[in-house]
């Protein structure tokens, strides 16, 4: 009796498991789209393009291509620093492309692709304002995104400073212009966008080493590994091919407002 509930059991388990496993591609396929969760504040990852009314941005070209690989249409929907993680886990997004730091803390929640932007954190100043690193920032106020790294990296590299958390990266901005803070930071590339979008982008500017490095992953459900390996996959040959390099180029080449030379190397797998 004993044998057989436990081969019952066994059953059950793999039947969950390859469920569980098997899922995702399926879904995706089924439903026609892959579900993207991209930010529409931050440029130029992901951002709503005043003449067209739609969202654009590197993070949403690296999904299309994604959506391309699995020979489906793209759909997309907004997040937050705050809200991507919890949309992944709940199954409102198939991934979360939305400037996200890999961290160790966020892998005990959600499972990540391999590196597809590399970055660092800086800070976003006005040109007068005679800041030069964190360590100018003992007993001012500093602006920033709530749920984010740079959140936590200002304070430990800079105990005395008073950090201000926002939804979005444009009220940090705006914070910072209003003389309600003396610094915006996060990753460098967020604060170009901000800086060079900025009606007047000559009063400002980004300083210092970096705070932290900011590799950026996307993220997906835990526990899916054929789904995450074909996100690889399709990075990698993305890659190889010349098309992340268009892609990066198109964003953040030397013709672009943002620009900033592409210096590091994706894993590549044999």
């Amino acid at each position: 009796m004993k044998r057989f509930v436990l081969m019952a059991l066994t059953l059950c388990l793999v039947l969950t498991c390859t469920t569980a496993f098997a899922g995702k591609i399926d879904d995706i396929k089924a439903r026609g789209a892959l579900v993207c969760g991209v930010k529409d504040s931050v440029v130029p990852f992901g951002y709503v393009d005043q003449a067209s009314s739609q969202l654009v941005g590197f993070d949403v070209d690296i999904c299309r291509a994604i959506a391309k690989e699995l020979g489906v249409e793209l759909q997309l929907k907004t997040v937050t620093s705050s809200t991507r993680i919890p949309m992944v886990v709940n199954g409102q997004i198939d991934i979360a492309a939305a400037t996200m730091t890999h961290k160790h803390a966020r892998d005990e929640v959600i499972d990540f692709s391999i590196t597809y932007f590399m970055d660092g954190q800086k800070l976003l100043v006005a040109k007068d304002s005679g800041i030069k690193s964190a360590a100018d920032l003992a007993g001012k106020k500093v602006a920033t995104v709530k749920g984010s790294t740079s959140e936590k990296n200002i304070k430990n590299a800079q105990p005395k400073a008073r950090v201000l958390s926002f939804d979005e990266y444009p009220q940090a901005f705006l914070a910072l212009k209003q003389g309600k803070a003396v610094a915006v930071t996060t990753d460098s590339t967020i604060l170009l966008g901000l800086k060079n979008s900025a009606p007047d982008p000559s009063k400002w500017e980004i300083v210092g080493e970096y705070i932290a490095a900011e590799p950026y992953g996307l993220g997906i459900a835990e526990n899916d590994s054929d789904f995450r390996d074909l996100i690889n996959k399709t990075l990698n040959d993305l890659w190889r091919s010349g098309e992340y390099q268009k892609i990066y180029n198109k964003w953040f080449g030397k013709d672009s407002n943002y620009y900033l030379p592409l210096t590091w190397q994706m894993e590549l797998w044999p």
